[in-house]
């Protein structure tokens, strides 16, 4: 995980001064604020025009559950990295990879956690609909749409 970090740190500080020298060579007066701006907007419109066909594919073939887990895990990987920072920032504890592998590994055990129960409480659902459906041909099926 460190590593993986470190190779997106040194990626990002690339791209950053490839686009600080290409600006220098265009002689534009693009100030760096100026080039976030155009860049993570253009980087972040990308990221859309890529990544929304993928969840329409997804929930189309009822796969909500993968968009979910995208999302969260997003906004968890973001809030262990600014617990991290934060950590360092206050001098309330050490800035480690490993407090955010762990949390990370915290998240995902107790998602598979989670998942195997859905699972159980799907193939109980789906018992009792094919019974029911024999007895009282229901259209019911008594599912869930949280799980």
């Amino acid at each position: 995980m460190e590593s993986i970090i470190y190779s997106f740190v040194s990626l990002v500080s690339r791209l950053h001064q490839y686009f600080l020298t290409w600006n220098d060579t265009i002689e534009n007066s693009f100030d760096d604020k100026q080039l976030h701006f155009i860049i993570i907007g253009a980087f972040g419109v990308g990221l859309v025009l890529a990544i929304h066909p993928l969840f329409l594919w997804l929930s189309k073939n009822n796969h909500t559950m993968v968009i979910t887990f995208f999302y969260v895990f997003t906004v968890i990987l973001v809030l262990t990295f600014a617990i991290e920072i934060g950590q360092g920032f206050y001098g309330t504890g050490t800035m480690e990879f490993d407090d955010v592998r762990s949390g990370i590994k915290g998240f995902l055990t107790f998602f598979a956690i989670f998942l195997a129960i859905r699972g159980v409480i799907h193939l109980i659902m789906r018992g009792g609909k094919s019974v029911s459906k024999k007895k009282n041909k229901s259209k019911d099926s008594g599912r869930s749409d949280y799980f």
